[in-house]
């Protein structure tokens, strides 16, 4: 019985479960069951997924030649090809590896080298006619005046990548499938972006436009601002409507973030308080560094909520300073933009932070709670540097005529 020979049970799994083990294993230990018998020497060659990241073992020159004898003993299809490391450097092999890559129908490709690498993406890319995601990072990216778009691309992400304004806006426009767009660390670019089936949009940098022209189906938007004292003071001479612009081309948006400067990139422009948009999809926002010293910041807020009827969680983060000039103290302001027949009716978790205490924050913390039958959750963390003045906003929001019955007011201190 001890010299029955012992049956190699990993050996004898179905071809497909192999696959899904060796696809899960880092690519380095991958190739390297190619000792263990026979049997298993070309086994690894069959993988589609070949992910390089950081490796102690393997530093550039070994990389580059790692890289390349995998490329060469692969057999069968590749769906998705990345190398995420900081191990590797600008080289030749770089444009061979993606020229064989588009003569087998790749899939997925994720280029980020380390962060002094700045690589120019070859031409061959763009022969990649199966491509559904691609991801580059820190590159120069010149799309050939013969392309013709990603048919089939649905994940589009580039960050701090070098590419004129005219070349990301055809490229966008020439992917009719795509669904998911990233574009971080662009400067004084004008984008107008045209995408019917895209659903989620992420962008920051320092931007002189964004239009939505036709995003239909668009439903998450993250967005990101960067302004220097002179792009602001250039802004302000815009006579065109940041927020129509911005929100015109997206009818079924449900979710939206707007991180610095975004509420006044959307105050900008002479038509915010005309043509109103109805946003029945809408159902969060978030939006962080809002000034409640600026009428026309507070006028974007109000027009977002007012027309969201099925808004059920806001988030607004303050960046008031304690100093108020005498105009904005004018609080008849909120009886000439609100209507009195306004109601919240789906609004349940308002959250507000870094907040001072200044007149326009607690009425429009007043407002909110005077409307919102619903609510359940209104949570206030004050400004680190409100401090005197905390005992006198905790009294101020108790005074507050809260409509709904189940309403709790949070005052939360960190």
């Amino acid at each position: 019985m001890d010299d029955a020979p012992k049956l190699d049970l990993i050996s004898n799994l179905p071809l497909s479960i192999i696959e899904s083990i060796l696809v899960r294993l880092p690519i380095r230990e991958a190739v390297r069951t190619s000792i263990l018998s026979s049997k298993w020497r070309y086994r690894w060659s069959g993988i589609t997924d070949l992910v390089f990241e950081d490796d102690l073992f393997l530093l550039n020159d070994k990389l580059k030649k790692f890289i390349t004898q995998v490329l060469l003993l692969h057999a069968g299809p590749i769906h998705k090809f990345q190398i995420t490391t900081s191990n590797l450097r600008i080289c030749p092999d770089i444009d061979q590896w993606i020229l064989f890559l588009s003569r087998n129908d790749v899939k997925e490709i994720l280029l980020e080298l380390g962060e002094c690498e700045w690589f120019t993406v070859p031409s061959c890319l763009f022969s990649c006619q199966k491509l559904t995601r691609l991801e580059l990072v820190r590159c120069e990216l010149h799309p050939p005046l013969t392309f013709k778009g990603f048919l089939h691309l649905k994940i589009l992400n580039l960050h701090q990548v070098s590419i004129t304004c005219e070349a990301i806006q055809s490229l966008v426009s020439s992917c009719p499938l795509l669904e998911c767009l990233s574009l971080s660390y662009f400067d004084c670019l004008a984008l107008n972006i045209s995408a019917p089936n895209l659903k989620y949009l992420f962008l920051e940098g320092e931007f002189k436009e964004i239009c939505l022209e036709n995003t239909p189906v668009l439903v998450s938007v993250t967005v990101a601002m960067y302004m220097s004292d002179d792009f602001v003071e250039n802004f302000e001479q815009s006579s065109s409507c940041n927020f129509i612009k911005f929100f015109g081309g997206a009818p079924h948006l449900e979710r939206l973030i707007g991180h610095i400067y975004f509420t006044k990139f959307l105050s900008i422009g002479n038509e915010l308080g005309r043509h109103p948009i109805t946003y029945h999809h809408l159902k969060n926002i978030e939006l962080y560094q809002v000034s409640f010293e600026d009428i026309k910041e507070i006028l974007v807020i109000l027009r977002l909520i007012i027309y969201s009827p099925n808004l059920q969680e806001l988030q607004i983060s303050g960046s008031s300073n304690a100093s108020v000039s005498p105009e904005v103290l004018d609080l008849d302001f909120w009886e000439n933009e609100c209507p009195s027949d306004c109601a919240f009716k789906c609004l349940q978790t308002v959250k507000m932070t870094d907040i001072s205490g200044l007149p326009h924050e607690m009425r429009f913390i007043k407002f909110l709670l005077e409307n919102s039958p619903i609510l359940e959750i209104m949570s206030i963390t004050p400004s680190v540097y409100a401090i005197e003045g905390r005992i006198h906003m905790v009294t101020e929001l108790l005074e507050f005529r809260r409509v709904s019955p189940h309403a709790k007011i949070k005052f939360v201190l960190d």
